[in-house]
């Protein structure tokens, strides 16, 4: 297949005999997973709701408007609209205080830049809003020209595979030629969901069984473990 033109950044356009890569971005490329656990312990405490932290953890990866309700009868507590919404919002103040403390993952600008030097595409898929993402990639030490596709650009968020198939259809794939790279057990049910191939990350904190009853393919420890095993997933070095 001829290659087409590749965008000043090294975002690929074309070829598709390597897979492109859909990520997802806290615990996967950012190290902001237990951030977003502390954030959310506090916001429970200020609101006399005792939610443990082990609990919020088993969510962590879904969208508050999913979880929230979910943890709020788990414990005996009933879930209204208002109080959801009061919840996020509080979240997301109480989680852009740490942001001047949150950095990036072994190995992360690493394995986008080699991805952009071999021309193969990529996206990131997150289920934060926009705003939150955004500052969150500004953590990374390079500009990405890559699609971004975040909570506030879907209707359903993980487990339901609807923002991998926006990041997929921004790449001009469908879902199933790509491979989802995530930390959570609910980024490789969402890949599953959509026949799509699901690499998993143990830097998000959940065990490598978890991972793999979700249908992990592969499971590293880090971006930089993932970025020394890409032929694993068929994208060979360079001789």
């Amino acid at each position: 297949m001829p290659r087409r033109k590749v965008t000043e950044t090294g975002l690929q356009k074309l070829s598709t005999n390597e897979p492109a890569l859909l990520f997802d971005l806290d615990g996967t490329l950012i190290d902001s997973v237990y951030q977003h656990i502390s954030a959310w312990g506090e916001v429970f405490r200020e609101n006399r709701i005792y939610v443990p932290l082990w609990k919020i953890h088993r969510r962590i990866g879904m969208s508050g408007q999913l979880f929230v309700p979910m943890l709020l009868r788990e414990i005996g507590h009933k879930p209204t609209k208002n109080i959801i919404e009061k919840l996020e919002r509080r979240h997301k103040t109480s989680f852009e205080r740490s942001l001047d403390g949150i950095t990036t993952l072994p190995g992360a600008d690493a394995l986008l830049q080699e991805l952009n030097r071999r021309k193969i595409r990529w996206a990131i898929a997150s289920s934060g809003g926009r705003g939150q993402v955004q500052k969150l990639i500004g953590k990374l030490r390079r500009t990405y020209s890559a699609p971004i596709v975040t909570g506030d650009d879907v209707k359903s968020a993980k487990p339901a595979p609807d923002i991998f198939l926006a990041a997929a259809e921004k790449l001009g794939l469908p879902l199933s030629e790509c491979i989802v790279v995530g930390d959570s057990p609910w980024d490789l049910l969402a890949a599953r969901r959509a026949k799509s191939l699901g690499v998993g990350l143990l830097c998000g904190g959940y065990a490598k069984e978890e991972l793999e009853s979700a249908g992990a393919h592969r499971i590293y420890e880090s971006p930089l473990a993932f970025l020394e095993n890409l032929a694993d997933i068929g994208i060979y070095p360079e001789l």
